[in-house]
C-alpha cells in the first residue's frame, strides 16, 4: 500500500504543475476496485507559439483493488503517450504513433486516428497496431458530450470502449468505460461502470460500478 501511495503522489506532482491547458483528474470508487485517471489533448506550439499540426495525448491510469494483498491482486498501471500530425486536408483522420507502458511491458504502436474537438463534444479514435511480430490490434474511441443545462451546470457524458485483438491466438479483451453526471464549473461528479471481457484460453468478465469526480487543473 506504501509503494502505491507513492505511486499516485508522483503522478500527482508531475502534472500538477504542468502548464498545459486543462489536465482533467478522476478518481472512481467501484465496488470492486479505485482508479486514478489523468488524461489531456493538447497541440504543440510552433515557433510563432500557435497551435502547431501535431497533437498529443496523454493518458495514465492506476488501478487498485481492494483485496490487494503483497503478492496478488497487486496495482495495475498504464501509461499511453500518442503523437499524431492532424492536416487540415485530411478531415480528421491523421497518422499516429503510439507508446503505452504497462505492468506486462512497453508497446509502441502505430496507425490512423480520427479526431473531432470541441467545447462541449469530443470524439477521439485510433486503429493502431503494435510495431513487432504477430501484434495486437487495438480499436479505441472515446465520446465525451457536456451540453449545457443552465448558465452554471452542464451534462456530463463519457463513453470509452478500446477492442484488443491478439493476432497470434485469435484472443481478445474487449473494455468498456462509461460516466453520467453534472459538470459545474472545473468539477464533474456521478456514476460510472468500467467492464472488461477477456478471451484468454478461458472467458473472463470483470465489472466495476460505482462513483466518480473530477476535476480539471
Amino acid at each position: 500500500m506504501r509503494n502505491t501511495l507513492k505511486i499516485l503522489f508522483l503522478i500527482v506532482s508531475l502534472y500538477g504543475g504542468t502548464v498545459f491547458a486543462q489536465i482533467p483528474v478522476e478518481v472512481f470508487s467501484g465496488n470492486e476496485k479505485a482508479t486514478l485517471d489523468i488524461m489531456f489533448f493538447k497541440f504543440f506550439n510552433n515557433k510563432h507559439n500557435e497551435s502547431s499540426r501535431f497533437l498529443f495525448f496523454n493518458r495514465n491510469r492506476l488501478g487498485i483493488d481492494y483485496e490487494m494483498t503483497s503478492s496478488e491482486k497487486l496495482p495495475q498501471f498504464g501509461f499511453t503517450e500518442a503523437v499524431s500530425y492532424n492536416h487540415p486536408k485530411l478531415k480528421g483522420f491523421a497518422p499516429v504513433f503510439v507508446t503505452q507502458v504497462f505492468n506486462s511491458g512497453i508497446y509502441p504502436k502505430a496507425g490512423v486516428q480520427f479526431v473531432r474537438l470541441k467545447e462541449n463534444f469530443t470524439l477521439f479514435s485510433w486503429l493502431v497496431s503494435e510495431i513487432q511480430n504477430n501484434p495486437g490490434i487495438d480499436y479505441y474511441l472515446l465520446f465525451r458530450y457536456t451540453p449545457q443545462i443552465s448558465s452554471s451546470l452542464k451534462l456530463f457524458t463519457q463513453m470509452e470502449t478500446l477492442n484488443t485483438f491478439f493476432t497470434e491466438n485469435s484472443s481478445f479483451i474487449f473494455t468498456q468505460r462509461f460516466r453520467i453526471g453534472l459538470k459545474i464549473q472545473k468539477i464533474q461528479f456521478g456514476l460510472g461502470a468500467d467492464l472488461a471481457e477477456k478471451e484468454q484460453n478461458n472467458f473472463s468478465l470483470d465489472s466495476n460500478s460505482g462513483l466518480f469526480l473530477r476535476y480539471e487543473f
